[in-house]
C-alpha cells in the first residue's frame, strides 16, 4: 500500500515537471514569435528612415551620374563599416579564445596533446634553434671514446708484465740485483 502511494507520488510529480516544462516551451515559441515580429517591424521602420523612393524621371544624364556618384560612395562608407565591424569581431573571437584556453589551463582540465618522438640530428636542432647564426657541424658521435681490441690485448700484455712486480723486486735486491742494475747501464765494460 505504501509503495503504490509512493508510486503514485512519482508520477504526480514527474507530471508536473512534464506540464510545467511544456509551459515553458509554448512561453519561449511565442516570445520567439514575438521577437521575429519586433526584429521585422523594426527593420522596416528603418528602412523607411533611411531609404527615400527615388525620383529619376525627368533627370538629366548629368544629374543621373551625379545621384550614381552619391549611390558608389554610401557604399563606400557601408563597405568601410562592414570591413571594421568584421576586424572587430575576428579580433574579439581570438581574444575569447585566448581566454577560453587561459581558463582551461587554469582550471587543470587542459588535455596535453600525445607527443610524437622525431628523429633530428644535433645540426638541424642548433640550426632550428639558432637560426642563420649556427656555422659548422657538430658530430656528437666523433666526441665519444672508441674503443678497439689492439687497445685491450696491449692494457692485459702491460697489466701481466705490472703483475710481474714481486718477482722483480726479488731479484733486485741485495748486492746482486744492483749489479744487475750496474752492468745493464753499461757501467761495468
Amino acid at each position: 500500500m505504501f509503495f503504490c502511494y509512493c508510486l503514485n507520488l512519482q508520477n504526480a510529480y514527474l507530471q508536473y515537471i512534464l506540464f510545467s516544462q511544456i509551459l515553458l516551451l509554448q512561453r519561449a515559441m511565442e516570445e520567439l514569435e514575438q521577437e521575429t515580429v519586433n526584429r521585422d517591424e523594426e527593420k522596416v521602420k528603418y528602412l523607411s528612415e533611411k531609404l527615400t523612393p527615388l525620383q529619376i524621371t525627368g533627370l538629366s544624364m548629368d544629374e543621373l551620374q551625379k545621384l550614381c556618384r552619391q549611390f558608389n560612395s554610401k557604399i563606400d562608407v557601408v563597405d568601410e563599416e562592414r570591413y571594421d565591424f568584421e576586424a572587430k569581431v575576428n579580433k574579439n573571437n581570438k581574444d575569447i579564445q585566448e581566454l577560453k584556453l587561459k581558463v582551461q589551463d587554469l582550471g587543470g582540465k587542459f588535455k596535453k596533446p600525445a607527443l610524437r618522438k622525431v628523429r633530428v640530428s644535433a645540426d638541424e636542432m642548433m640550426r632550428a634553434l639558432l637560426g642563420s647564426k649556427h656555422k659548422g657541424s657538430m658530430d656528437l658521435r666523433a666526441n665519444l671514446k672508441s674503443v678497439k681490441k689492439e687497445d685491450i690485448k696491449q692494457e692485459k700484455v702491460m697489466s701481466s708484465e705490472v703483475g710481474d712486480w714481486r718477482k722483480n723486486v726479488e731479484a733486485m735486491s741485495g748486492m746482486e740485483g744492483r749489479k744487475k742494475m750496474f752492468d745493464a747501464a753499461g757501467g761495468g765494460q
